[in-house]
């Protein structure tokens, strides 16, 4: 049995849920996913969800259970796959989990949020169905590239950390999720 760890702080949290159990039927893997809340809950999770939110709210709400302290220390003593979107991308850049450097809301504020159609790369190219909203931008794009728009470096993956400036749980596309309980079942 695997055990997924999901931020409950702010974002889509119950889309990324859906998309764990949806991707865990996929791959025929038994999961169980534990709502993060404070420090005590990281203790035994095999993978991480960073949900997108407000990265300066998320630190701030976090900060009383000491939840990102303990998540951050998990991801760097033992190499936890984890997956952050959006906020969670942010969050992943700010604490050098990831070399690629990001900014805020980039794309521009709320109502120029859009959909567009991105290639990304697991296990061979593809397309994919990116929903960006409020979406954060990577700097200089990345040694690490794995997902773009157009030309534009839209997703990243070093190491065990994936981080997207898109949401991938606001689609019927469960790639992103699978990749992430695959990752967790190699290290068993």
């Amino acid at each position: 049995m695997l055990t997924v760890g999901i931020a409950m702080l702010q974002g889509a949290r119950h889309e990324h849920m859906y998309s764990i159990m949806r991707a865990a039927e996929i791959i025929d893997a038994e999961v169980e996913i534990r709502e993060l809340r404070k420090a005590s809950d990281v203790e035994g999770v095999d993978a991480f969800i960073l949900p997108g939110g407000e990265s300066t709210a998320m630190k701030i709400a976090s900060r009383s259970e000491n939840l990102y302290s303990k998540i951050w220390e998990q991801i760097r003593e033992n190499q936890t796959p984890v997956l952050g979107t959006c906020a969670g991308a942010i969050l992943l850049s700010q604490q050098k989990l990831i070399e690629t450097s990001i900014v805020r809301n980039a794309f521009g504020r709320q109502k120029e949020s859009f959909q567009a159609e991105i290639k990304i790369s697991i296990e061979g190219e593809s397309n994919f169905p990116g929903v960006f909203i409020r979406a954060p931008r990577f700097m200089e794009g990345s040694r690490y590239p794995m997902a773009w728009l157009n030309e534009e470096v839209v997703g990243v993956l070093e190491g065990n950390t994936m981080a997207l400036t898109f949401h991938p749980e606001l689609t019927e596309d469960f790639r992103f999720h699978v990749w992430l309980l695959e990752r967790a079942k190699q290290r068993e």
